[in-house]
């Protein structure tokens, strides 16, 4: 099974990558934010209580997410593999992904941190919050956003760089030069995984 993490700051390109990802290679897309997102227009509980936060520019807790991956995997154990979009973002949620897939008898093969700098991904939100309306992409959400992704999963880097498992990508590129590098990484280890 190829278990993908794709990795960066909001606004590094993450969704466009996952979306070529998952065309080239037939993976489950697990997007935390979609759900979210899905969950705020529903009005659910959890919905409701992801918006409190989301407006803050602060992370969902991990109880939460976790609880939300668990229900997406087992509704799709039939999968090829999945890619996690916007999963994990603490070491709390790495460890339980590890744990998650683990019980599955599987693991994450590759994490893709798509490495951006952060005056570019400030005026990627900017640009995007003008195109889609989305409320949290304004400047000072997306300072916050910014200053929280940095310190709370600056930890997971060193988790995933342990185990050998994260792989940088430049992220300001071309998309299609981006996913040639992203392609390089994945044909190796899908090999590897196919042994």
């Amino acid at each position: 099974m190829l278990n993908v993490v794709i990795f960066g700051a909001p606004g590094s390109g993450k969704g466009t990558q996952s979306e070529l990802i998952i065309r080239k290679y037939g993976l489950f897309h697990i997007s935390t934010g979609d759900i979210l997102r899905a969950e705020i227009e529903k009005h659910s509980e959890l919905g409701t209580t992801a918006d409190m936060y989301i407006k803050e520019g602060k992370l969902v807790p991990d109880q939460f997410m976790i609880e939300i991956l668990t229900q997406t995997i087992e509704a799709n154990l039939t999968a090829k593999g999945f890619i996690f979009d916007g999963f994990p973002r603490t070491l709390a949620q790495g460890e339980a992904l590890e744990n998650l897939l683990r019980e599955r008898n599987t693991n994450v093969v590759a994490v893709l941190n798509l490495d951006v700098e952060e005056d570019e991904l400030v005026k990627r939100m900017l640009n995007r919050g003008k195109e889609t309306g989305r409320s949290d992409d304004n400047l000072y959400t997306i300072k916050n956003r910014l200053n929280v992704y940095n310190i709370q999963t600056e930890p997971l880097k060193t988790f995933y760089r342990k185990k050998g498992k994260l792989f940088s990508i430049k992220g300001k590129d071309d998309v299609n030069e981006v996913f040639e590098s992203v392609s390089e990484v994945l044909d190796r280890l899908a090999f590897k995984t196919r042994k």
